[in-house]
C-alpha cells in the first residue's frame, strides 16, 4: 500500500501530454518540497507510457505492469508503451530505499501504484470533459481511450489532456471490482513481442555508444586468488589489443572487439597466486556440514517441545545434502561504462540498478547524483544479477581505459566466479502418533548464509532468517516443531538462486514428509491433507494437483506420481510429477502445477513463469552441482556444468487458481517442488529413497 505521505499528481507536460505520478515527500525534506515521481505519461497520440522500475528478464513485466494501468484507465493494451527507468530513488518502490528485481516482488509491490495511477488518470479526464459538457461526472464513463457522455457525446482522451492537467487531484478514487476487469485475468499478447523477434530489443550485450572499446578481464581460477605475473607484451601484439592493465578483479585487456580481447586475454600468459579459500573442498566443507547438524543450532523456529517430544517416541530419522549451484543465465555478465570528467554513465543488464549505482559512484570517485545507470532488457536473471561485480569491472576498466568500454565475461568466468547458490546439509527427526499424524518435527540445517556474506556478524543471534523458508514455514499442523541453523564459515560467495533457501530446503523437507507418510502407512497426498486446515489455500492448491492428476487412480506400466506442497511469500503452489525409471536415468512424463498466486494478472506470464521455473528445477534436480578443488570450482562451461535440454522436457498441466486476495508473484514458486516431486515419485516406482542432490548421481 501507498505510505501515507504519498499521493497522486497530474503534472502538464511540455507539448500536448500528461504525466500521472506518485509524490513522495523525501526524507528530512522542508514543507512544500516534492518530488515528482511520473509512473504514467499519457500522449497527444492517444498512447500512454508506463515507466517500469523493475527488471524485465523474460518473465514479463513490461507487459503486466502496463496491463495493470490500462484495466483502470480503459485504455487498449496494443495502445500502451513503457519505458526502462533509470536508477533513481524516485523509482523506488513503495516503501523500499531501492530498485531491485528479485523475490517475486515486482506485481506484489507495484500493482497498487500501477492500478491506482490508471484510476486517478481516467477519473481525471471524465472530470475534464464533464466539465466541458456541463454535466454530472457520474454520467459519463470511459472505454477504449475515450470518454463518453450523455446525449452520445464523446471525446477521445487525448483531446482531453490539457483540460485534465489543469485540473485538483482527487483525494482518492475507486478501483474496479473484479467483476469489471476486462484485462486482468487475461492472457494477452505481451508487449515486447515485437522488438523481440524484429531485433530491435537491447540487451546489454546489444547496447553500443560510439567510440566504445571492448574488454576481458582475465580473472584467477581460484575464488579470492591474485595474478602474480602476465604478459602485456604478448597481449599487445594481437590485432586490435589496445591497452592491458591490472584491475581489482584480474587483469583487463581492452580491444577493438570481444574477439581481440578474448585472444589477448589467452595471450596474457598470466600466473596465478593463492587467496583466503586456497584449501576450501567440496569434501571438507561436506563434511563440516555432516558434523554440524548432529549437535543443536541457533533456533530459527520453535514451536512447542519437540526436543522432548522426540525424546519419549520412536524416531525417524534421514540426513539430505544438496549441492552448490551456478546460476548460468543464457547471456553472460556484461556491462558497459563512460567515465567522464563529470560523471559516470553505466549501461546494463541488472536486477539492482541502485546497487549498481553506488558501486560505480565508489569506483569512480563521484557522488551519487553523479552516476547514471540505465538498464537494458536480461537474458536472464535468477538472482545472479542481483550482485554488481560485473558493473564494477566495466567501470574500473572504463575509469583507467578514458573510453567507454563494454566488459564482457566468458561463460567461464560466468560459472567459476559466480554467487553461488549455497550447498546445504539436513538433519531431520520426527515422530508420529497412533493415528499417523506427525506428534514432533525437528529440522537441522547447516549451510553457508546468504544473509552473512562471509561476515557473521550480519546474523541475528546467530541466525540466518532466511533459513525458516522451507523449512518453518511449512503449511502442515505439527504441535511441536523446531528449526535450527549452523552457519559454515566460508569464503565461497554465496548468493540469491530462485527461490533463495526455499530451493534447496524444500527437497530435503518434502521429502521427509513423504517419508513420514509411508511411515505411517498412509496416502502421501492424503497424509498431508490431514494435516492442511480447512479451505486453506495451501489444502486447496494441494487438492486441484491431485484431482487433476488423477491422484489415486492407476498409472501407466512402470510409472508412478510423487507430489510436492510449497510457498513462497505467500504464493502457494502443489506439484504432481509421473516419472519411469529407465537404466540408470530417471524420465519425467509429466507434471501437473496448481498454483495460487492470489489475483492472477496476466495467466498467461503466471503459466510461462511457473512452467520456466519447473524446466529450471528440474535441470538442478537432475544434474546441477558445482564442486571447487583448492578453493575453485570445478566446472567452468555447459560441458561440465550440465544444465536441462529441449527434449528432457516434460509435458505441463498448470492450474492457475481464481483469488481475490492480494495479487503475489509466480517467478519463485515453481523452482523448490521440483526436486522432491521427482524424488518421491522416483521412490514411489523402485523403493530407493534419493537423499541427495543432483538425482541422477545416485543412479550411476
Amino acid at each position: 500500500m501507498l505510505a501515507r505521505t504519498d499521493f497522486l499528481r497530474i503534472v502538464a507536460v511540455a507539448g500536448a501530454g500528461l504525466t500521472l505520478g506518485l509524490e513522495r515527500l523525501p526524507a528530512g525534506a522542508a514543507p512544500g518540497a516534492w518530488d515528482s515521481l511520473g509512473w504514467v505519461r499519457l500522449d497527444a497520440d492517444g498512447s500512454a507510457t508506463v515507466m517500469i522500475n523493475k527488471a524485465e528478464m523474460g518473465q514479463g513485466v513490461t507487459t503486466s505492469l502496463p496491463m495493470l494501468v490500462a484495466e483502470e484507465l480503459e485504455l487498449p493494451l496494443d495502445r500502451m508503451r513503457f519505458t526502462l527507468a533509470p536508477a533513481a530513488a524516485r523509482w523506488n518502490p513503495p516503501g523500499r530505499d531501492a530498485m531491485s528485481t528479485g523475490g517475486s516482488q515486482t506485481i506484489k509491490q507495484m500493482a497498487p501504484v500501477m492500478r491506482k495511477a490508471g484510476a486517478t488518470a481516467k477519473a481525471m479526464l471524465i472530470t475534464a470533459a464533464a466539465k466541458r459538457w456541463s454535466v454530472n461526472p457520474a454520467a459519463c464513463k470511459a472505454r477504449a481511450g475515450v470518454v463518453l457522455g450523455p446525449s452520445g457525446r464523446r471525446a477521445e482522451y487525448r483531446d482531453l489532456l490539457a483540460d485534465a492537467s489543469a485540473l485538483p487531484i482527487p483525494a482518492d478514487v475507486p478501483l474496479k471490482t473484479p467483476d469489471q476487469f476486462t484485462l486482468i485475468g487475461t492472457r494477452p499478447r505481451r508487449l515486447d513481442v515485437r522488438p523481440k523477434t524484429n531485433g530491435t530489443a537491447v540487451f546489454g550485450l546489444d547496447f553500443r555508444v560510439p567510440g566504445m572499446k571492448f574488454a576481458s578481464i582475465e580473472k584467477p581460477p581460484e575464488i579470492g586468488g591474485t595474478v602474480t605475473s602476465f604478459d602485456p607484451a604478448a597481449a599487445l601484439r594481437i590485432p586490435g589489443v589496445r591497452a592491458v592493465f591490472p584491475v581489482s578483479s584480474g587483469v583487463a585487456v581492452v580491444a577493438d572487439n570481444t574477439w581481440a580481447a578474448f585472444q589477448g586475454r589467452r595471450a596474457l600468459n598470466a600466473t596465478f597466486g593463492h587467496g583466503p579459500n586456497a584449501d576450501a573442498s567440496s569434501a571438507a566443507m561436506s563434511a563440516t556440514m555432516h558434523e554440524l547438524v548432529q549437535q543443536p543450532g541457533a533456533v530459527v523456529k520453535s514451536e512447542g517441545d519437540a526436543r522432548a517430544a522426540l525424546a519419549s517416541g520412536s524416531v525417524v530419522r534421514a540426513t539430505y545434502e544438496v549441492p552448490y549451484l551456478a546460476h548460468a543465465p543464457m547471456e553472460p555478465m556484461n556491462a558497459t561504462a563512460e567515465v567522464r570528467a563529470d560523471g559516470v554513465t553505466v549501461w546494463a543488464p541488472t536486477q539492482v540498478p541502485t546497487l549498481s549505482q553506488a558501486l560505480a559512484a565508489k569506483i569512480a570517485g563521484f557522488p551519487i547524483d553523479a552516476v547514471t545507470v540505465n538498464s537494458t532488457l536480461l537474458g536472464g536473471g535468477f538472482g545472479r544479477r542481483l550482485s554488481a561485480d560485473y558493473v564494477g569491472d566495466a567501470v574500473e576498466v572504463a575509469k583507467a581505459a578514458k573510453v567507454p568500454v563494454k566488459v564482457v565475461w566468458t561463460r567461464e568466468d560466468d560459472i567459476r566466479h559466480d554467487p553461488y547458490r549455497p550447498g546445504s546439509v539436513h538433519a531431520l527427526a520426527a515422530t508420529l502418533n497412533a493415528d499417523g499424524t506427525i506428534a514432533a518435527y525437528a529440522q537441522t540445517v547447516a549451510l553457508s548464509s546468504i544473509a552473512a556474506r562471509g561476515d557473521v556478524a550480519n546474523l541475528v543471534n546467530g541466525v540466518d532468517p532466511g533459513v525458516v523458508r522451507g523449512t518453518g514455514d511449512m503449511a502442515y499442523a505439527i504441535p511441536n516443531m523446531l528449526v535450527d541453523f549452523h552457519h559454515l564459515d566460508v569464503k565461497i560467495p554465496v548468493g540469491p538462486w530462485r527461490a533463495p533457501y526455499a530451493n534447496g530446503n524444500y527437497f530435503p523437507t518434502e521429502s521427509f514428509i513423504d517419508e513420514l507418510a509411508h511411515a505411517a502407512g498412509k496416502d502421501p497426498v492424503a497424509f498431508r491433507l490431514a494435516m492442511l486446515p480447512a479451505g486453506s489455500r495451501a489444502r486447496n492448491v494441494l487438492a486441484i494437483a491431485a484431482q487433476r492428476a488423477a491422484w489415486g487412480s492407476p498409472t501407466p506400466p512402470n510409472r508412478a506420481r510423487g507430489v510436492a506442497l510449497t510457498v513462497w511469500d505467500g504464493t502457494w503452489m502443489a506439484l504432481v510429477a509421473e516419472v519411469s525409471a529407465p537404466a540408470n536415468g530417471i524420465e519425467v512424463h509429466r507434471m501437473w502445477a496448481a498454483v495460487d498466486c492470489g489475483l492472477p494478472v496476466n495467466l498467461d506470464g503466471i503459466e510461462t513463469q511457473v512452467t520456466s521455473a519447473i524446466l529450471y528445477g528440474l535441470s538442478a534436480a537432475f544434474t546441477g552441482k558445482i564442486t571447487f578443488t583448492n578453493g575453485a570450482a570445478d566446472q567452468s562451461n555447459f560441458d561440465t556444468y550440465k544444465i536441462l535440454r529441449m527434449r528432457d522436457a516434460p509435458a505441463f498441466d498448470v492450474t492457475i487458481v481464481a483469488s481475490t486476495a492480494a495479487p503475489t508473484g509466480a517467478g519463485e514458486i515453481g523452482t523448490p517442488p521440483v526436486a522432491p516431486a521427482v524424488a518421491n515419485a522416483y521412490f514411489a516406482l523402485t523403493g530407493k529413497r534419493i537423499r541427495r542432490l543432483p538425482l541422477l548421481e545416485n543412479l550411476a
